[in-house]
């Protein structure tokens, strides 16, 4: 109440410092029931006089719709009087909203400049920014010594970001050698402070023995931590531990429960892996048409095992009814992929005529595809279209 008090005498008598305390109080519900429309009226007489803070704030709130509407405009007006003043995050934040190009054309150059001012005040984001946008070639040439040089600056300050890029061009062997145990290092920093992409990483080196020794344990732990941040390469990867029974008992109730989870983010193995299982009953109640759905999730996104599955179950009506057009559909999408079982199924319904138009030369042409990658049924099959003389000339030697 006292700091109200005086700070509001002072603010009046228009000394700058006091009006940006009464916003801030204002702003954050300090001592004072929060009042978005008094905190910008205080922050902008401080910011006309030229006070940083205060021109960081509004600019701040104009930005984010604080409180007030969003105003773009408003926002790149106070961020650039603030990055005069070397305001490192004004810098940053203008840097932001050219690279994205709100309130202003996007413009990869400006954003670039004002990351790199950012950057050189020692602003950790700003140089995490500047990295990942050299490395992606997100806007700007890859140029993986710029990146390299920004994620060190910034990973050092404790950004797990940062530390998990870091750690990936370690990893990949991005214009430095491939160094797994540096990468391990910065992986396991962004780790313990949360960071999910590094957690599944570590679980993926430990599962598969990359770089360290191979162990499920860990490979369980890290597993467990990403999947239950939503990271959905890690909770298909814990779905098929428990599936296989990798360093756990074998548990089809939890394999299911995290190939949910991971296929309803669209994760393609994960929605193959759930067609399996309902369609075989592993861990479920068998459901053939829980496996369509899965199935045919797997199969949009170009799996190809998926699609064969899919296109038997229409070959065989399991699931949904009887429809060889769609059968024909879906194996030819496997057999485009060089599915071998596929080209094989294909080339069969081509000789017999079923659900499409009965025709010697595409059967020949898919059970030799199907012979060349090794299938004995199809191999077969070709030595009786020979003897018979199916659509290429007789020939009993090749038979």
């Amino acid at each position: 109440a006292k700091a109200l008090h005086w700070y509001t005498k002072a603010a009046e008598q228009g000394f700058a410092a006091a009006q940006y305390g009464l916003a801030y109080m204002y702003h954050k519900g300090e001592g004072v029931p929060e009042d978005h429309a008094r905190a910008i009226k205080w922050y902008l007489k401080a910011a006309e006089q030229g006070n940083l803070a205060s021109q960081f704030q509004l600019a701040y709130m104009y930005h984010k719709g604080d409180g007030v509407p969003m105003d773009y405009a408003e926002a790149i007006k106070w961020y650039a009087k603030a990055a005069e003043q070397d305001h490192s995050s004004a810098m940053y934040n203008l840097g932001l909203m050219y690279r994205y190009g709100q309130g202003v054309p996007k413009d990869s150059a400006k954003a670039i400049g004002w990351y790199t001012k950012a950057a050189d005040q020692g602003l950790a984001a700003a140089q995490y920014g500047l990295a990942y946008m050299y490395h992606k070639g997100e806007e700007v040439p890859v140029d993986h010594a710029k990146a390299l040089r920004w994620y060190s600056k910034a990973a050092e300050q404790g950004l797990p970001g940062a530390q998990y890029g870091l750690a990936s061009m370690y990893h990949q062997g991005e214009v430095v050698p491939k160094d797994y145990a540096k990468a391990l290092k910065w992986y396991l920093r962004a780790a313990e402070q949360g960071h999910s992409s590094a957690r599944y990483t570590l679980g993926r080196m430990y599962d598969e023995g990359e770089g360290v020794p191979k162990d499920n344990a860990k490979a369980m732990k890290w597993y467990t931590e990403a999947a239950e941040q939503g990271n959905a390469g890690a909770q298909y990867s814990l779905g098929y531990m428990y599936d296989q029974g990798e360093g756990v008992p074998k548990d089809y109730a939890e394999a299911i429960k995290w190939y949910t989870k991971a296929a309803e983010q669209g994760t393609v193995d994960a929605q193959y892996a759930l067609g399996l299982m309902y369609r075989f009953g592993y861990g479920v109640a068998k459901d053939d048409a829980k496996a369509i759905k899965w199935y045919t999730k797997a199969a949009e996104q170009g799996f190809a095992r998926a699609q064969y599955n899919l296109g038997y179950m229409y070959d065989e009506g399991a699931g949904a009814p009887k429809d060889h057009a769609e059968a024909i559909k879906w194996y030819t999408k496997a057999a485009e992929q060089e599915l071998a079982v596929a080209q094989y199924n294909l080339g069969y319904m081509y000789y017999n005529g079923e659900g499409v138009t009965k025709g010697y030369v595409e059967a020949f042409k898919w059970h030799s595809k199907a012979a060349e990658h090794g299938h004995a049924g199809a191999q077969a099959f070709i030595g009786v279209m020979y003897g018979n003389g199916d659509g290429v000339t007789r020939d009993f030697v090749l038979a």
